[in-house]
């Protein structure tokens, strides 16, 4: 019997909170943020105070990379504040935290913030594509059976990746890589750094094994054998790795442990598209947002069906949808119509994917009973580190407690509202709750959580699941 997936949550989500030092009129500095106890791959970050910054959520993940960022209250596109201290937002992911330049919405002088952390693929992920030659004006190579024929490559650097050459197609038509188009036909030589192959292609157990190093240029893979058969294979600093699980190919950067994927890809505006998101489980939750357009933050669920959705970004009810094409994800891809939720022609999009883990993470929803002596009980199976609600038959906003800004602990009744670019809210009674070692409990009755009769959904997180994988109840603290 399995009691718990994870036994230290912390290792996938942590939460950290901090104070700006760079005066804003100037905009020039840096500051190390250390205590995650990880890389983050996706980090959120929030003023809890509002000084000059406008208080906006600011987004940045490792696989739209360092600088570049999104307005969870906003539908704006993402930006680009660069990397540099003059400005910069978060400029660098490092191993226990992150480094911010001197952007006011994330480091202003005096005023105080929260990180909210999570892990994705991490610095070192392992992938293996299956190999095989196909007849497309010559034979060309073709990657888990994707429809289209020497595609681009999305390699990440720190990466292992396995292209299994076992399928008989490939006999003769050896894998290898060069930093030249076409490799030794296109005048250039085999690249060997980090490369071990096996066996002979077509054949059982043969296969080309690539371990990217650091600042690597960009390779080229190519038949030893003919030419024109390959294609480039971009060996990035951001995060993330091709995925052909989907109609659309994508890259996603994937903690199957924890039930993570942040992925991207382009849209195509073709209804029934599908998009691989490499959880190898059925998604809960599935966030969306146009990148390179002003499009709304869309969250689908499964407490719905999935046939539903709500905006991050605003206050506004829950609404019919058919933004997945009215059809439930599997365990390696989501479905998606032809709009501009996830799937509008030549918008790139970010997704960010979860996985329900016990004793790591519920998403749910409940009914609220509007008594703040007495509130609505919520099991979750962990004590909460981070606790997303929204009413979906109101027009209340996101709010979100965790247990990092309230050091007092129960009641919990410091919020903050994701839909809003407002400073945090705190010792307000009537959003008061109590973080227990197995759930929620509400201790105030504020129709933004627990008015009589409204329905909620939730998104939480834990910081110690209530039992062990032994089965043994840790102490609530």
């Amino acid at each position: 019997m399995s009691y718990t997936d994870i036994d230290n949550p912390l290792e996938h989500f942590n939460t950290v909170t901090y104070t700006g030092n760079v005066d804003h009129s100037s905009a020039n500095g840096s500051q190390n943020i250390t205590g995650v106890g990880f890389e983050p791959d996706w980090v959120w970050i929030k003023p809890k105070t509002l000084g000059y910054a406008a208080g906006s959520h600011n987004l940045t993940d490792s696989v739209r990379g360092e600088g570049v960022g999104l307005f969870m209250d906003s539908n704006s596109g993402e930006y680009d504040y660069g990397t540099s201290a003059n400005g910069g937002s978060v400029t660098a992911f490092g191993s226990d935290g992150f480094t911010l330049g001197g952007a006011s919405q994330v480091n202003e002088d005096s005023n105080t913030y929260v990180a909210w952390n999570w892990l994705a693929g991490g610095t070192a992920p392992t992938k293996t594509y299956t190999v095989k030659v196909v007849s497309d004006s010559g034979n060309k190579y073709r990657f888990d059976d994707f429809g289209t024929s020497a595609v681009t490559l999305d390699l990440q650097e720190g990466g292992t990746y396995t292209f299994d050459q076992s399928d008989s197609s490939n006999s003769g038509h050896p894998l290898r890589f060069s930093t030249t188009s076409d490799g030794t036909h296109g005048g250039g030589s085999e690249y060997t750094t980090g490369v071990t192959t096996t066996g002979t292609p077509g054949s059982a157990g043969a296969k080309t094994v690539i371990t990217l190093g650091t600042g690597v240029a960009t390779l080229y893979y190519y038949c030893t054998q003919h030419s024109g058969m390959g294609g480039q294979a971009n060996t990035n600093s951001t995060h993330g790795s091709s995925n052909f699980s989907g109609s659309i190919q994508s890259t996603a950067s994937v903690n199957t442990t924890a039930g993570f994927s942040i992925v991207t890809w382009t849209g195509n505006g073709t209804a029934g598209q599908t998009i691989g998101h490499g959880l190898g489980a059925v998604p809960n939750i599935i966030i969306t947002k146009g990148r390179s357009s002003a499009l709304n933050w869309f969250l689908f669920d499964s407490m719905s069906s999935y046939l539903k959705r709500l905006k991050l970004n605003t206050n506004d009810t829950q609404a019919n949808t058919d933004g997945l094409n009215d059809t439930a994800p599997t365990s390696s891809v989501f479905t998606v119509s032809g709009g501009g939720e996830a799937n509008t022609s030549g918008v790139t999009y970010i997704g960010y994917l979860f996985a329900e883990k016990k004793g790591y993470s519920k998403f749910g929803s409940y009914t609220g009973n509007g008594s703040s002596s007495d509130g609505t009980f919520i099991y979750l199976g962990f004590k909460p580190a981070w606790f997303l609600v929204k009413r979906t038959d109101g027009s209340d906003h996101w709010t979100l407690w965790d247990n990092k800004r309230e050091t007092t602990m129960n009641p919990n009744d410091n919020v903050l509202y994701p839909s809003t670019t407002g400073a945090e809210s705190s010792s307000d009674t009537s959003y008061a709750c109590d973080f227990l070692s197995n759930g929620i409990k509400w201790r105030g009755a504020s129709t933004g959580m627990n008015t009589s009769g409204g329905t909620y959904i939730y998104i939480a997180f834990a910081e110690s699941p209530f039992v062990n994988s032994n089965g043994v109840p840790n102490n609530a603290r």
